[in-house]
């Protein structure tokens, strides 16, 4: 079982995250940040990750510690749950359509970590949550897990679908990227022999 446990707490946040990337999408979470949430279970949903994410966390300042952590603690659990990533594709890339929103995300989970975040929003704020934390999020989640991401708009004028779509799109890469080869013979999937 590909799975991975992982806690983190400072005096900013307290999170603790399940993660199974053999999953069938099912999820509980819990981060304080409504819209975060409602991401990452679209994350989870659309992964085929099964996922718990609890978190409690300084929100009466403001969203950002808490989104940037639960990035933190993410990364990590699917970096500890990939093990020498052994097997795996590798590579994972989609174009992903949410309404008038339109998504390119693409990764390589080579061991490096690089995002390229090329995604603007018509405005600061979906709701309560402020969309600068969409990339604050992506750059904490790729410098844990050592990948390079590069998530673009292509098209989207409406700022819920631009998220949902980002996250959506990261989802469907992760879920190529951490799919077992059945050609690559339980190979570690470089030419260097080793990940990183």
């Amino acid at each position: 079982m590909r799975k991975a446990e992982k806690t983190r707490r400072t005096t900013e946040t307290e999170i603790s995250l399940t993660l199974e990337l053999d999953g069938s999408g099912t999820y509980c979470i819990d981060t304080g940040v409504g819209f975060l949430d409602h991401m990452l279970e679209l994350f989870a949903k659309h992964g085929g990750f099964d996922l718990s994410v609890q978190c409690s966390g300084d929100t009466h300042v403001d969203g950002h510690h808490t989104v940037e952590d639960t990035g933190i603690v993410l990364g990590g659990a699917f970096g500890e749950a990939l093990g020498d990533r052994r097997g795996i594709r590798r590579y994972g890339s989609v174009i992903l359509p949410m309404d008038e929103a339109l998504i390119l995300a693409a990764v390589d989970l080579g061991g490096r970590a690089y995002l390229g975040f090329d995604a603007e929003f018509p405005a600061q704020m979906i709701g309560a949550f402020d969309t600068e934390l969409v990339c604050e999020f992506m750059a904490a989640f790729t410098s844990q897990l050592g990948c390079s991401l590069h998530l673009r708009k292509l098209a989207g004028t409406n700022g819920h679908h631009i998220a949902e779509g980002i996250f959506k799109a990261l989802a469907r890469a992760m879920r190529e990227a951490v799919e077992i080869d059945a050609r690559g013979s339980d190979a570690i999937p470089s030419t260097k022999g080793i990940i990183g």
